[in-house]
């Protein structure tokens, strides 16, 4: 066994995820005791990340606060939370796994908070209140960069698309968490919205503990500032990136918007109680996107990613088409949504939901695969230089892809706000949804799915690789 660690310290030196024989004598257990631990840590703060979409049910007329200005208070959270995607996923070379994790929990307690305070004071903070204090939740949205980097490093190759989509998937179970949380405090004390800021105070400081007493510092994280300059030079990269834009874009992005979507649409169609039956709803979606990244990364490391994502848009093509035709229908009987309209709307978010969870997943195959391959073909670095330069590359490229990813979660949110205030329906922002998924099938197909190995026969250009490892 290659790895020597002190648990009075929480550091490990020496750290080789390739090395079989040490993986099989006890570096898997410590990987798997990361791996628990960054999720709940990256559970809660998307938790945190996504307050708004949820207290966004309880904020009647009291608050002073608009649709309009609702959909800005989720796209000021996510463009937030985007980012910060860049600066975390350095944060784990800086300052350790470990050590990150702890802070990244505790410092969200000020923006719950916060937020908890405005809850508890309608009327009294306005719109600006609320925007400063939504931009601080998107602290959250910034826990996924370093969670991911850090697990990418515990583990080997091999494993790395199970991992990471488990990994991304139990962090964005945190969005559906705080709905059904929501959804309770609704459906129990419709005028306690404070309740649901506590639970996640208490559950801050529990992940906090958590991290520190179970997680562990590696010596080996490579991600820096020189090495996201260096990944900016691979065309990858910015594919990638706009992959992900359409994946995790479209899950944070529906995330935010899902909800505020039901509560117009049952409001249209005349609900009594339209919070309560979109709360009652809005969960699903997030849920069956989270459990779904897991199955997304398990099916990209047997099939490949490049294929995996293509079917994942071209499903997400005909989700998307369901909900122009539901969009178009309400639109013809002068915007009421009825009761077909409304399932469609349901169903098209839905599968979307779900979908993306597989594309999110086996996105994250693609990532280390691509500069593995790039590691490989360059004949003029030694076997730990290939290493260390892809692991570096992968590292930096899931910070870049992270925060696209995020700002794919903003222009929903903007796009949907534009489509209500110009027409009063979704319709329109539904077209540019589908369009987006047609261009990302495409660019997915061309450059990633063609042939059995695309991925890695695309990626590997030794003329694009540098002489020397740059970490």
């Amino acid at each position: 066994m290659t790895t020597t660690q002190s648990h009075r310290k929480h550091h490990i030196t020496d750290w080789d995820p390739e090395d079989r024989d040490a993986w099989d004598n006890g570096n898997a257990a410590i990987a798997k005791r990361n791996l628990i631990w960054s999720v709940i840590c990256e559970h809660v703060g998307f938790s945190v990340w996504s307050l708004f979409s949820v207290l966004a049910l309880f904020m009647g007329p009291q608050y002073g606060i608009t649709i309009d200005q609702k959909f800005v208070i989720a796209a000021t959270a996510t463009f937030v939370g985007a980012c910060l995607r860049i600066p975390y996923t350095q944060a784990t070379a800086r300052f350790g796994g470990r050590n990150w994790a702890i802070f990244s929990a505790v410092v969200l307690l000020i923006p719950t908070g916060l937020t908890m305070m405005l809850m508890l004071n309608p009327g009294e903070f306005g719109f600006g209140w609320f925007l400063a204090v939504a931009a601080l939740t998107g602290l959250g949205g910034g826990n996924f960069a370093s969670s991911m980097t850090n697990i990418n490093a515990f583990y080997p190759q091999r494993l790395k698309g199970w991992a990471l989509g488990l990994n991304a998937g139990g962090g964005n179970i945190g969005v559906p968490a705080v709905q059904l949380v929501g959804l309770g405090v609704i459906a129990v004390a419709s005028d306690r919205p404070e309740i649901v800021c506590a639970v996640y105070l208490v559950l801050l400081v529990l992940a906090g503990i958590g991290a520190a007493l179970f997680m562990d510092n590696l010596d080996h994280q490579t991600s820096s500032g020189r090495a996201m300059i260096e990944c900016l030079k691979h065309r990858d990269t910015w594919l990638i990136s706009l992959l992900y834009v359409g994946t995790f874009g479209s899950f944070i992005g529906f995330g935010f918007a899902f909800s505020q979507v039901l509560n117009i649409s049952y409001t249209s169609a005349g609900a009594a109680k339209p919070a309560l039956a979109a709360a009652q709803i809005a969960w699903i979606g997030p849920l069956l996107g989270s459990l779904a990244r897991p199955i997304g990364g398990k099916l990209a490391d047997r099939v490949g990613g490049g294929r995996v994502t293509t079917y994942a848009f071209v499903a997400m093509v005909a989700a998307s088409s369901i909900l122009v035709v539901a969009g178009m229908s309400a639109d013809s009987n002068g915007h009421r949504i009825g009761d077909s309209q409304l399932l469609g709307f349901i169903v098209g978010f839905i599968l979307l939901f779900g979908i993306s969870g597989v594309a999110n997943g086996s996105v994250y195959k693609i990532i280390p695969a691509v500069f593995e391959a790039k590691a490989q073909a360059n004949v003029g670095l030694s076997a730990l230089g290939r290493s260390t330069w892809s692991r570096s590359m992968s590292g930096a490229l899931i910070g870049i892809a992270g925060a696209f990813g995020g700002l794919g979660g903003v222009a929903i949110n903007l796009v949907l706000r534009a489509s209500y205030k110009a027409d009063k329906s979704a319709t329109t922002a539904f077209w540019v949804f589908l369009a987006f998924y047609v261009l990302a099938a495409v660019v997915t197909w061309w450059f990633y799915a063609r042939g059995e190995k695309a991925a890695n026969a695309v990626a590997a250009q030794p003329s694009s690789v540098p002489a020397a490892a740059t970490v």
